[in-house]
């Protein structure tokens, strides 16, 4: 059931209101409160879906209670209620965050359809949230060893600020799982993370994919279009094997940093862009830049701070963990029973030499588990588990 809160001071306004919107819904459960302070106390005790804020008020007005509800509970749709003389001030509030406004007296049909959106809204940020929570799962850092805690202690330190962050490891470590966390953890989280794979993308295509280009900069550029960064505008972009990108491409990232300004490809103007870079590579980078193939100031531009994942062979003690998350994850993907190991066959498991770390091991668990008994057990790490 709906909640609305009504916050203004004269009482025949907020009858209208509640006539109104309980005409319209009786689902709808509407308070009200008479002044700004008061209604900004509701908001602090309950939770509300939509707040109705009138602007001009005695001891607290609708602006101040807009930006103190934005400080508190985000993503609460806040609809201002504006006089006359106040629409001036009404339009500046949609910059402040106001879902909207609407004018006294206020009008049935723009008032209903203007609650029903802000509903809807507010219902689609549920949504995305609950999403954003089972996509979360998917990059869950599994492991407790102290290689792990300590990338974690360093994530927690890191991801609040807008520090660069480069990200190392071999191939199949879980480099990934690293920048999302970065992300999600950072006050940039509701915003877009834009994952680049540079390895993936043809030399030729890497400056058009991160910067976009105009219509006729080359043969198939059959109309504008916005690159990575631009997408990636106040979130978050992820520019993994970073290692693999050209030199002319790594110049332009570099100016990307320096000045927070890209140019689309065949363009000369200037794009302001406010992103956070997150870069990884399984190379070393020092010996690429010794050798002529990495820019050595694109290099401490992007290495503000290091973070090292370790190989599985270095993490052997996370194996046992990984293994039950591998075999939950499974099960839940096949709509079957999780199997059980047995602790014969996870000690076997945490003695192979995992060349190909976390993936080869979650290959591995899936394999025993399609291919093994009820309960998997030291000899089928044996037969089925072959390196």
């Amino acid at each position: 059931m709906p909640k609305i809160l009504i916050i203004e001071d004269e009482a025949a306004i907020r009858r209208v209101l509640v006539k109104i919107l309980s005409e319209e819904n009786d689902t709808y459960q509407v308070e009200e409160a008479e002044d700004g302070l008061i209604g900004l106390e509701k908001i602090k005790q309950d939770d509300f879906d939509l707040v109705l804020c009138d602007i001009k008020m005695p001891k607290m007005d609708g602006v101040e209670v807009l930006e103190a509800t934005k400080k508190l509970k985000h993503d609460i749709p806040v609809v201002m209620i504006s006089g006359h003389g106040d629409l001036d001030t009404a339009v500046n509030t949609m910059r402040l965050g106001a879902f909207d406004y609407i004018s006294k007296p206020p009008d049935l049909n723009r008032l209903l359809n203007t609650v029903r959106n802000a509903l809807d809204r507010k219902e689609l940020v549920v949504e995305n949230k609950l999403l954003k929570k089972k996509v979360s799962k998917n990059f869950e850092m599994i492991g407790n060893s102290n290689a792990i805690t300590h990338i974690k202690d360093i994530i927690e330190k890191v991801a609040k600020t807008d520090a660069r962050v480069l990200i190392t490891g071999a191939n199949g470590t879980g480099k990934e799982l690293v920048a999302h966390w970065l992300h999600e953890k950072s006050e940039r989280a509701n915003n877009p993370l834009i994952e680049v794979n540079c390895a993936a993308i043809p030399s030729e295509l890497i400056e058009s994919e991160l910067f976009g280009h105009v219509k006729g900069a080359f043969t198939s550029a059959v109309k504008d279009r916005a690159g990575k960064f631009e997408a990636a505008n106040e979130g978050t972009i992820f520019l993994d094997e970073i290692g693999d990108m050209s030199l002319s491409a790594q110049a332009k990232v570099l100016r990307a940093l320096q000045e927070s300004r890209i140019q689309r490809v065949g363009s000369d103007k200037d794009i302001k862009v406010n992103v956070r870079v997150v870069a990884a590579t399984n190379k070393d980078l020092k010996k690429e830049i010794a050798e002529g193939r990495f820019r050595e100031d694109l290099y401490h531009r992007l290495a503000v701070i290091l973070i090292q994942v370790p190989s599985l062979n270095e993490r052997r003690d996370d194996i046992p963990l990984l293994v039950n998350h591998f075999a939950e994850k499974i099960a839940m993907e096949q709509g079957n029973a999780k199997k059980v190991f047995t602790d014969k066959a996870i000690k076997l498991l945490q003695e192979y030499d995992w060349t190909g770390n976390i993936r080869e091991l979650r290959n591995v668990v899936e394999r025993l588990i399609i291919l093994g008994g009820q309960e998997v057990s030291e000899q089928d790490v044996k037969l089925f588990a072959s390196k």
